[in-house]
């Protein structure tokens, strides 16, 4: 559920690990789980990605925000994955998540329905800061659109297609691991893929409801409360 919704999968899945004391194999879990919202990205934006095949200038807007995103991931992996073992700066991060969200409760009203280069460009950086884990990909990147005047509706759209092509190259930079999880405990993963199509899929569904009634930023309440929790009960 938090794959999609604005609260950052991967700062839940650290303290969650914590808080059940499992160990090892943390990037591949999430990998493994983000590949099952990939697909449920593909079914819920079907129609959009055809559309694509018609609209060369959003392939390349597209492009532009993948090839930012990819460059800062990669160069800093080791940094990047290092935070996978620290709830504290995960709380601190959920913190700046919810400040973010609820900023947007001034920003919902946007009427450009397109993206331009520039958009593209500072989606790039926003999305490649979300790769901390406590960041929230979703609520970075469609705060940032909403903060540029996007419509909502295009925003949402935008967001989740930039991300289809950053969870495929996560996926496949950490294919070994993933292998290796596998041999160790296929069925608990395979489980887990599922669960997250499914849950992927309600998700999407409810994140787009809510950014149509303009309530984003009840998200952020949601995050400070996690952050402070976390704060206090995995000091």
């Amino acid at each position: 559920m938090t794959e999609f919704l604005p609260v950052s999968s991967s700062g839940h899945l650290v303290i969650m690990q914590r808080l059940l004391g499992l160990h090892g194999q943390a990037v591949a879990l999430t990998v493994v789980l983000h590949l099952g919202t990939l697909l449920a990205l593909a079914v819920f934006f079907f129609k959009d990605l055809w559309g694509l095949l018609r609209n060369p200038k959003a392939v390349f807007y597209l492009a532009v925000v993948t090839v930012i995103t990819a460059a800062i991931g990669f160069s800093g992996k080791d940094f990047f994955e290092a935070l996978f073992t620290s709830p504290k700066l995960v709380a601190l991060a959920l913190m700046v998540t919810g400040i973010m969200l609820l900023a947007t409760k001034r920003f919902v009203s946007g009427n450009r329905a397109s993206v331009s280069l520039k958009d593209a460009v500072i989606l790039g950086f926003t999305q490649a800061a979300a790769i901390v884990p406590g960041i929230s990909r979703a609520g970075a990147t469609i705060s940032t659109l909403l903060l540029r005047g996007i419509k909502p509706e295009e925003a949402f759209r935008f967001s989740f297609l930039a991300a289809m092509p950053v969870i495929l190259g996560a996926a496949l930079l950490e294919s070994k691991d993933i292998n290796l999880a596998f041999s160790i405990d296929s069925a608990g993963l395979a489980v887990g893929f599922i669960s997250s199509f499914a849950a992927g899929l309600i998700s999407l569904r409810f994140l787009k409801v809510v950014l149509k009634k303009a309530k984003l930023h009840y998200f952020g309440y949601y995050c400070i409360a996690v952050a402070i929790a976390t704060l206090l009960l995995l000091r």
